[in-house]
Order: structure tokens, then sequence, then C-alpha cells
């Protein structure tokens, strides 16, 4: 039994450690889509931001706590660039040009192997507390941490969104037109919104490297946005607590149906594939019977009929 108790932990902890990072992730585009109707599909491309700055930051003598504040806030300052000439663009448009934005960047860091070591990838980097948490409590170590920062995250967010300015980005998402009539700069809550939700993505991404010790570009792929889009339904369009709800259940799917492959004659790509079919059929029923999600409501749902 005990036995059974040790191997069942750290099973847990990897899940839940893995649920935090995608819970923080989420939440930025959480901000973005469920709050201000901006359509990002390369919300990765602040993640890899994040987690590059913050390692390159730190190999090159920087402090970690420092590292991290860059990473965040050059997160920020690249939703700030890519908001600028997009953010008035159609949604459809702007879709597409933030997956190219994502993918661009990753071939950046997959060619520049001068500054990121390309397909090889970036690790010997420190992690918190390194030296001080022996190294068989460290990921109990950093469930606490994520835990305590994902709680902050919440609610900050949650303050964020239900203060005047939140409510201004709602009114945005509903009609452009009725906050722009009052006075308000809608092009600049906009850029605001996703900025912060840049810089949330690239504290994830500072979590995701401390968490795997090694990061390389193809960490990055686009499949990560659209996780964090399946998470979001999931757990139900602007509700943060559906974020991380989603990300719990999301995350806890992928990695239980990894046994799964015990029972049924797939090879390990064709058990990957047949997972993500699960989970289309899964959003698929969601949609159908409880389109809201999870702790969703109906009426965050619509952003044009």
């Amino acid at each position: 039994m005990i036995e059974y108790v040790d191997t069942l932990l750290p099973y847990i902890t990897t899940i839940l450690l893995i649920s935090s990072i995608y819970a923080i992730f989420s939440l930025g585009l959480n901000l973005e889509w469920g709050f201000t109707g901006i359509i990002n599909f390369g919300h990765v491309a602040f993640l890899a931001i994040g987690a590059y700055t913050t390692v390159m930051f730190n190999m090159s003598g920087f402090p970690l706590f420092l590292s991290v504040i860059a990473g965040i806030v050059l997160s920020g300052f690249f939703g700030l660039l890519l908001g600028i000439p997009t953010l008035r663009l159609r949604e459809d448009y702007l879709a597409i040009v933030t997956i190219g934005f994502s993918e661009v960047l990753r071939f950046i860091l997959l060619n520049e192997q001068w500054l990121t070591r390309g397909p090889f990838g970036i690790h010997g980097f420190e992690r918190p507390l390194q030296d001080v948490i022996p190294y068989q409590h460290y990921n109990t170590f950093l469930l606490i941490l994520y835990l305590v920062i994902l709680a902050i995250i919440y609610l900050s967010l949650e303050r964020l969104v239900r203060s005047p300015w939140g409510r201004v980005l709602k009114s945005i998402r509903e009609d452009e037109a009725v906050p722009s009539a009052l006075g308000k700069n809608v092009f600049w809550y906009r850029l605001q919104s996703l900025m912060i939700g840049s810089a949330i993505a690239g504290l994830a991404g500072a979590m995701l490297a401390f968490y795997i010790s090694y990061i390389d570009p193809n960490t990055f792929k686009p499949i990560e946005t659209f996780h964090a889009w399946i998470i979001i339904i999931l757990g139900g369009t602007a509700s943060n607590k559906g974020t991380i709800v989603g990300a719990l259940v999301f995350c806890t799917f992928l990695s239980v149906t990894q046994f799964t492959n015990r029972f049924l004659p797939f090879t390990a790509h064709q058990m990957g594939a047949f997972r993500m079919i699960v989970i289309g059929l899964l959003l698929m029923l969601l949609m159908m019977y409880k389109p809201e999600g999870i702790f969703g409501k109906k009426e965050e749902l619509a952003l044009s009929d």
C-alpha cells in the first residue's frame, strides 16, 4: 500500500504541475478572447518568448527573479508590437496574422543557433532554490510555488475583469460601437488586453522552462495554442474559474489516456491521434448540450450574431 502511494503521489504532482502551467497560459488567452473578443491563434509565441528570455537572461548572469521579470515584460512588449498593426484587422485576418507570427518566431528560434542553440535547445540553467530544496522533493516545492502563482494571477484577473476596466472589455467584446460612442478608446483597451494576456503567457513560459529543465523550439508548436483554446471552451468562455478547472480536466485526460494503449491495438503515434479525436468528439458533445462550458454563462458566448 505504501509503495502504491509513493508511486501515485509523484504522478498526481506531475499532473497538477502541468495543469497549473496550462491554467496560467490559458488565463492569458481567456482575458484576450473571453473578455475582449480578440482571436489570438498565436498565443504560444508569448509562451516561447517568456521561456527563452528567462533562460537566456539567467545564463548571461542575471539573477533568476530579474530574468523572470524580463521574460514577462518582453512578452508584454511583443504583444504591444503585434497588436499595434493587427488589432484593427477583422477577426479572420487577425487569426491568420497571429498564428503566422508564432510560426515565424518558432523558425527564428530554430534557425538562429548562435543565439538559441536552435534544435539542440537550452539546458543547464538555474531553477528556483535548486541548491536548497532536495532533488526528491523539488517537484513538490515547484507545485506549491506554482499554485501560489496561479492563485495570485487568478485573483488579480478576477479583480481586473470586475472593475470598470473589465466592464469596458466586455462591452467591446459584445459591440465595439457602443463603448466607442461613449468615448472609450477601443483600440487602446484591446491593446492593453493583448499586452496583459501576452505577459501572463510569458510567465507561464518561464514556469514551463523551470519544470522541464530544457527548452527547444519544438516545445512551442501551434498545437499548444489550441490546447489553451480547448481548455477555455471546456471550462467556459469568460470564466477564470472555468479555465482553471478546464486545464485540470484536460491535462488529467491526456495523462490518464496514456495508459489505454495497453488495451488498444495502437502505436504511440496512432494513440496520440486517437486521443485528439476523442477530445474533439467530447467537445462536439459539449457544444451540443452545454455550449457555455462547465462554468460558463450563455450570455458570455456571443461575440457577434
